[in-house]
């Protein structure tokens, strides 16, 4: 599998096949080159998986109701308390 290819996997076929090369290697009977070959395979598709995740988690909005009873979309944000800019002193 190319390097493209690895980066046009979707989430979910590039985690099967990460799963799959951990299964190869805890078998444990590969020859060094093959088990060198599967590792750098999975790091380029942990990293893509891990890329994956990052910009899913970007396009996540939460709906926050409001004071006033309305109901919004705000972006998702990691690490802010939800509802952060909602507080008034």
């Amino acid at each position: 599998m190319t390097a493209k290819e690895k980066t046009e996997l979707s989430f979910e076929a590039g985690l099967d096949r990460l799963e799959k090369i951990v299964q190869e290697l805890e078998k444990g009977d590969l020859a060094l080159e093959r088990a060198l070959e599967l590792f750098e395979e999975g790091m380029a598709l942990s990293a893509g998986c891990r890329k994956k995740l990052e910009e899913a988690e970007n396009r996540v909005e939460i709906l926050l109701k409001k004071s006033d009873g309305k109901v919004i979309a705000e972006p998702f944000r990691i690490g802010e308390p939800i509802g952060e800019d909602d507080k008034t002193s």
